[in-house]
C-alpha cells in the first residue's frame, strides 16, 4: 500500500513537472514573439471595382490610354475609402487590393501575341509607373493583377499579380501558375527557372506591414500553391479575382478559408465589381470580397456592386504568436513536405509536364484551341493510368 501510494506520488510529480516544462517553453515562446517587431495596427481593404474590357476600343493607342485614365481615376476612389476606414475603425489603411481584369479583361479569342501587345503591361512601362505613382501619393501598399509582356519570352504574356510598396517600387511580382487559357511559366519552366529562379516563381514580400505574398484568381483551389507561398514565410495573401458572387458559399469561398486556417494566414480577396464592355451580363462576377482572419472566419465581406466595405484590421501579432505555440491547431508548424515530395513525383507522369510550349529550345507560341487540347490528352492520360 505504501509502494502503491509512493509510486502514485512519483506519477503525480513527474506530471507536474513535464506541465512546468511546457508551460515554460510556452512562456518563453510568447517571450520570443514579443521580442519580434510588429507593424503597428492597420486596415487592409479589398476594393471592389468594376472592371473595363478594352476588345471593343479601335485600336493599341486607345486601350492605352484607357488604361492610364482608369489607373488615375483611383486616386480619388482608394483615398476617399481609405479616409472612412480609418475613421470607421481606427487603424490607417496600408493595404489595398484591387480585383482581377480590372483595367484589361480578359483576352477571349484574341491571340495570344496580339493581347500582349495590346494590353500587356511592360515591366518598365507607363502603366507600372503611373501605378507606382498612386501608391506613393496613398503611402499604401497597392496589389492588383494584370496582364504582362516580358521581353525574354517575345510574344507572350503572363497574367501577373503585383505588389507595389509605398515608394513606388514593384515589391512582388508573381506570374499565375495553374490557369485554362493562358501562358504559364511553367509552359517555359527551364528557360524562366534560368532567367528568374524559383524565387521568381513563389515570391514572397517582406514589407514594413509583415510578410505579403499573392495568389491570383482560381488558383486559391489549389492549396499547394498557398502552401508554397507560406513555406517560404507567407503571413498575408492578396487574392485579386474575377468570380461569382453568391449568396451559397462557392468553391473559391470554401477554398479562401481553407487556405487561410491550413496557413496561418490571412487572405485579403477583392473581387470585380462585375466587368463592363462586354456581351456578358454585368453582374455575372460580382460581389462577395472579402477578408479572412488566420484562423479562417470572414471577418469583413462585401455585398454587390463597387464598395470597399469589404475592410478589416490585420493582427500579425496575433498570427505570429499562433504559428510559434506547439498546438493542434499550428497547422502550418505541423505540416511534413517530406511526406509528399515523394508521392507528388511519382503521380507527375499523366499531368501536365514542364515546356509545354516550348519546340528546339525557344518559347513556342499556341493558338488558342492548344489549352483545351491539353487538359483533353491529360485526361486521356489519366484514364490509361487507371486514376480516373
Amino acid at each position: 500500500m505504501l509502494a502503491a501510494e509512493l509510486d502514485r506520488r512519483r506519477a503525480l510529480a513527474a506530471g507536474l513537472a513535464a506541465s512546468l516544462v511546457t508551460a515554460t517553453r510556452a512562456e518563453a515562446m510568447l517571450q520570443k514573439d514579443d521580442d519580434v517587431t510588429d507593424p503597428a495596427p492597420f486596415s487592409a481593404m479589398a476594393l471592389q471595382l468594376t472592371a473595363r474590357s478594352l476588345e471593343r476600343l479601335p485600336d493599341t493607342a486607345a486601350a492605352r490610354a484607357a488604361i492610364l485614365a482608369h489607373i488615375a481615376e483611383l486616386e480619388g476612389v482608394i483615398r476617399t475609402s481609405a479616409i472612412f476606414v480609418q475613421q470607421y475603425a481606427g487603424a490607417p489603411v496600408k493595404l489595398v487590393v484591387l480585383p482581377e481584369y480590372l483595367f484589361t479583361s480578359y483576352p477571349g479569342r484574341i491571340s495570344i501575341p496580339d493581347f500582349a501587345a495590346r494590353v500587356g503591361f511592360a515591366k518598365d512601362g507607363p502603366e507600372y509607373a503611373a501605378l507606382g505613382k498612386l501608391a506613393q501619393k496613398l503611402g499604401i501598399h497597392l496589389a492588383g493583377n494584370a496582364y504582362e509582356s516580358d521581353a525574354a519570352f517575345p510574344g507572350f504574356y503572363f497574367q501577373t499579380s503585383f505588389i507595389i510598396a509605398p515608394s513606388g517600387e514593384v515589391v512582388l511580382r508573381y506570374r499565375r501558375l495553374i490557369s485554362m487559357f493562358a501562358p504559364s511559366p511553367h509552359d517555359v519552366w527551364e528557360a524562366y527557372l534560368d532567367k528568374y529562379g524559383l524565387e521568381g516563381v513563389f515570391p514572397v514580400a517582406r514589407t514594413a506591414i509583415g510578410n505579403l505574398a499573392c495568389i491570383a484568381s482560381e488558383e486559391i483551389l489549389y492549396p499547394e500553391i498557398a502552401r508554397a507561398l507560406a513555406l517560404r514565410g507567407a503571413e498575408v495573401f492578396c487574392h485579386s479575382s474575377s468570380e461569382i458572387g453568391s449568396p451559397l458559399a462557392t468553391n473559391k469561398d470554401i477554398a479562401k478559408q481553407a487556405r487561410a486556417f491550413e496557413n496561418l494566414a490571412y487572405v485579403v480577396s477583392a473581387n470585380t465589381a462585375g466587368i463592363a464592355g462586354t456581351a456578358m451580363p454585368l453582374a455575372s462576377a460580382d460581389g462577395n470580397s472579402q477578408v479572412v482572419d488566420w484562423k479562417g472566419r470572414i471577418v469583413a465581406q462585401s455585398g454587390d456592386g463597387e464598395t470597399f466595405t469589404a475592410f478589416a484590421g490585420i493582427d500579425l501579432a496575433g498570427l505570429r504568436k499562433a504559428r510559434r505555440i506547439p498546438a493542434m491547431t499550428n497547422y502550418l508548424a505541423r505540416q511534413r513536405p517530406h511526406l509528399f515530395a515523394a508521392a507528388y513525383a511519382a503521380a507527375a507522369e499523366p499531368f501536365r509536364g514542364p515546356d509545354g510550349m516550348m519546340a528546339d529550345g525557344a518559347p513556342q507560341i499556341p493558338d488558342r484551341d492548344y489549352f483545351t487540347r491539353a487538359q483533353e490528352q491529360v485526361i486521356a492520360r489519366l484514364d490509361k493510368a487507371g486514376i480516373i
